[in-house]
């Protein structure tokens, strides 16, 4: 296990790059965290150092969103907080997106945990104080 201290959101970017850095070719990501984390704030941070330039924001009504990056082709972005029932991934289709060879990030992946692959790179989002934040990455 890894663990950073980001003792501030000017931080964010040298710690989005060594998750890159460490995830290598394992394009499948699951954020942890508690409401508030800073989950979404991450996921944005890993897409700016991915050279994404759309607007990268919370798939909290939509599920998920999908980003372009020149440099890491498609990025898919879950958000399962507002699902009630493992069924409901399944009917929107969530496994042909994780086999894809796509990027995906997920957030709140503790409600689809049967479906996920041992060998994602889990990161446990802990808040310390209002600015800093422990990732503990798996």
């Amino acid at each position: 296990m890894l663990k950073i201290k980001i003792k501030g959101i000017n931080e964010l970017e040298f710690a989005a790059k060594k998750v890159l850095e460490i995830a290598g070719s394992n394009k499948t990501v699951a954020f942890y965290g508690e409401m508030g984390s800073g989950k979404t704030t991450f996921i944005k941070a890993l897409c700016k150092a991915m050279n994404v330039e759309s607007n990268v924001n919370s798939p909290s009504f939509s599920i998920i969103n999908e980003y372009a990056s020149l440099s890491h082709g498609t990025i898919f972005h879950f958000d399962f907080y507002r699902i009630e029932k493992i069924e409901e991934a399944y009917d929107f289709g969530f496994e042909e997106y994780l086999y894809s060879g796509n990027y995906c990030f997920i957030e709140w992946p503790e409600k689809i945990a049967s479906l996920l692959p041992k060998d994602i790179i889990s990161i446990k989002i802990i808040i310390l104080s209002k600015l800093e934040r422990k990732l503990e990455i798996n």
